[in-house]
């Protein structure tokens, strides 16, 4: 045991490594990524189809009260304005709701490509005894000591292969 004033010997400990890599560009070299993105843009056009329906049976409907209103008794009138009015309020309930389950989409259709990222990062992981590995996406590490750490975005792509 080193006396009380003494360091103990860290020349034997090796330094703890890690990996640094581009989730993002990992995700686009997928093989199977196109054919995901290519679902989620069905998804997304099958939701836009659907506002832009809506928007324009509320624009009708609008246009055919504004053209009516002047002849309409006020009984019809008040009838057809809060008809607007809920139809309206159901519009907007539908473009929150269909933001929603579209977001709730991607990311269900996203998660198999993620998971297999996912196990591949711990397989490169262990293989080169990295400790982590580091996403630098959006310039989350501006600086990286390269004595201590491996670029693994190429293995981790041939490994998705």
């Amino acid at each position: 045991m080193p006396a009380a004033n003494e360091h103990p010997d860290t020349t034997s400990v090796s330094p703890i490594r890690f990996g640094f890599f581009s989730y993002e560009e990992a995700l686009k070299a997928m093989p199977e990524y196109g054919a995901t993105q290519d679902s989620i843009k069905a998804v997304r056009e099958a939701f836009e189809k659907e506002v832009k329906r809506v928007e324009d049976e509320f624009n009708q409907k609008y246009e055919a009260f504004l053209d009516g209103q002047r002849d309409f008794p006020r009984t019809i009138l008040l009838k057809r304005q809060n008809e607007l009015q809920e139809l309206l309020q159901r519009n907007v309930a539908f473009k929150v709701q269909a933001r929603q389950e579209l977001q709730e989409a991607e990311t269900a259709l996203m998660k198999p490509l993620r998971q297999r990222l996912d196990d591949a990062l711990i397989v490169i992981a262990h293989e080169y005894g990295l400790a982590l590995i580091l996403n630098t996406d959006s310039n989350a590490c501006p600086f990286i000591e390269p004595s201590l750490s491996m670029n693994v975005q190429k293995l981790v792509e041939e490994y998705l292969q």
